[in-house]
């Protein structure tokens, strides 16, 4: 039998559904005494409702009010989003979506940031 190298090992885990590489992992703990999942750290596979159960994986950070230091919220917006100074003085001034569809920590940062500089933010 040819040696898999791992590039062709990781491709054929990659075609396996859950079941079959749960039952790869049962037949390594029996073949060589050694459980693999003590070995390497995984993360848990979490199913459709544990997942729902979490809240929601990405959000939006919105702007509300740019509060009194607005210059300092103007350029903390460009420096988040890359923006041009006339679109984030716009956001600013108006109010939105400073950024949209980022993970919860990230937007979490964005709003601790952007409320030290003394702007009012919501994440949905």
């Amino acid at each position: 039998m040819a040696k898999l190298t791992r590039d062709e090992f990781i491709s054929a885990l990659k075609e396996m559904n859950l079941l079959e590489i749960k039952d790869l992992v049962d037949a390594m703990k029996e073949e060589f005494g050694v459980d693999p999942s003590s070995v390497a750290v995984a993360a848990p596979v979490q199913g459709p409702a544990e997942a729902a159960n979490d809240g929601p994986s990405t959000v939006t950070v919105t702007l509300v009010n740019a509060g009194a230091a607005k210059v300092n919220v103007i350029k903390l917006i460009k420096e988040i989003t890359g923006l041009g100074l006339k679109e984030s003085k716009d956001i600013a001034d108006n109010g939105g979506a400073v950024k949209e569809n980022i993970p919860v920590a990230e937007a979490n940062d964005i709003k601790a940031k952007l409320e030290e500089a003394g702007a009012e933010v919501e994440v949905k």
